[in-house]
């Protein structure tokens, strides 16, 4: 029996999610099941579902609820992260800040001052959690989706000694899109992908062993089919590849579609209406939030069974334990030479070969000069950001948020550091001091 400790369980649907999909396997059928989260009301609706879905199943797993982190994850074998810090004030800030200076982020979670940040307020929740692994669950997996992921997996490689491995489901929502666009089932794609979080590119992409990138720029030219993912579609026309983000979340990464009210509404589309003006991300989750905190748990509890989803985690630990050989793109440390373009201390997001033996990630070579170039520029950012929350150090946050394309191009350096001092004081209680 494998003991899988879910931090940030209160966030019921996603918990839901895996917590099915780890109940699908037979194998991890009996698991024990612990789950923790500072929210008492959120915790109890999801240790509800769980009780029910194992009794519903007939399963022989045991679930806990508890708001211990340290009683949830003694002696667990995995340890899933899915923590949100701060809430909705740091959040605001990060988003509306940022927009009083012209930089106008539509998501604002993992790269741009929003993902800097959002990282500085993480990570020292996330090393307390490492920290207490450490001792008391040393050989543990830690699988983390909280973002900024890119930020979080580098503090854990550079700070602790634990094994931690990312998982975000962007590679596989992008296959589908391709699919779709050219006209054949996901389920018969062949791809090799890789570069860091939310901007990783299909390096190859096939189906039945011809590559599907010459009937994908013909459907760009389609005006119906552009719209669907204008901001990708101009990405594949001007550097030669497709990235794994959407649309209104890729044009936070590069400094050319988010400049002016005009350049955003001219790259909205059909996919993803409304999501690309400023802060449609901020106020999506606060209405969100707001009806998870007003509504009581109003699910038929006699129709709640065990469906896997197209999540990795389950599929990870299931590898892990029966020896079943699977092959994810995850998040994982360059310290393999996995990507020769990135920095041996990035975090990378590469395909990785799991089974009994552990995680192995799979040797990419050189990324094309122009692919390897907006990784890097990014790279730099995070690491300035993991550098600035460890050291203490305000300078290295000023550099992170100047060296940001978004920023960059909406502000002078002036600007840029007068918005970094009003971001720090603004969030002066959730993140680390900073010298």
């Amino acid at each position: 029996m494998s003991k899988i400790a879910l931090i940030g369980a209160g966030s019921m649907v996603f918990a839901r999610k895996l917590i099915g999909d780890i109940l699908s396997f037979e194998e991890l059928s009996s698991s024990e099941l612990s789950l923790m989260d500072i929210d008492e009301h959120r915790l109890a609706q999801t240790h509800r579902i769980a009780e029910t879905m194992i009794a519903n199943e007939g399963l022989d797993a045991i679930v806990e609820a508890t708001l211990d982190r340290r009683e949830a994850i003694a002696d667990a074998d995995y340890v899933l992260n899915m923590i949100n810090v701060g809430g909705t004030e740091p959040f605001e800030n990060e988003i509306r800040i940022p927009e009083k200076y012209g930089v106008k982020q539509s998501i604002g979670d993992t790269t741009g001052p929003g993902g800097i940040f959002r990282g500085l307020r993480t990570i020292p929740t996330i090393l307390d959690l490492a920290a207490d692994m450490e001792e008391l669950c040393p050989d543990a997996l830690l699988l983390n989706y909280t973002n900024p992921m890119a930020i979080i997996c580098k503090a854990l490689f550079d700070a602790t000694d634990i094994d931690v491995v990312g998982l975000c489901h962007s590679v596989p929502h992008t296959a589908e899109a391709i699919a779709e666009y050219v006209g054949v089932p996901a389920s018969e794609l062949e791809y090799w992908v890789a570069g860091i979080n939310h901007m990783a590119w299909f390096l190859e992409c096939e189906h039945d062993g011809h590559s599907v990138y010459p009937a994908l720029r013909d459907a760009a030219e389609n005006d119906e089919t552009y719209r669907k993912d204008t901001v990708r579609f101009e990405m594949l026309k001007h550097f030669g590849a497709f990235p794994t983000e959407s649309s209104h979340h890729m044009s936070e990464y590069v400094p050319y579609v988010r400049t002016d009210d005009a350049a955003i509404e001219e790259m909205d589309g059909t996919n993803f209406a409304e999501r690309m003006p400023t802060a449609t991300y901020l106020e999506g989750w606060k209405a969100r939030s707001a009806e998870r905190d007003d509504l009581e748990l109003d699910i038929d509890l006699d129709s709640v069974g065990v469906e896997r989803s197209e999540e990795y985690a389950s599929r990870i630990i299931h590898s892990l334990e029966t020896g079943t050989q699977r092959r994810f793109n995850l998040n994982v440390s360059n310290a393999t030479n996995a990507i020769e373009s990135l920095p041996n201390d990035a975090c990378v997001e590469v395909p990785v070969f799991v089974d009994g033996t552990g995680l192995h990630p799979a040797s990419v070579g050189v990324l094309p000069t122009q692919l390897a170039a907006l990784d890097r520029q990014h790279s730099a950012v995070y690491e300035l950001t993991v550098e600035g929350a460890l050291e203490g150090n305000r300078e290295k946050i000023h550099q992170a948020v100047k060296l940001d394309p978004l920023s960059a191009a909406a502000c002078s350096l002036d600007e840029l550091h007068e918005m970094t001092e009003e971001l720090i004081e603004a969030n002066a209680e959730y993140i680390p001091r900073l010298e």
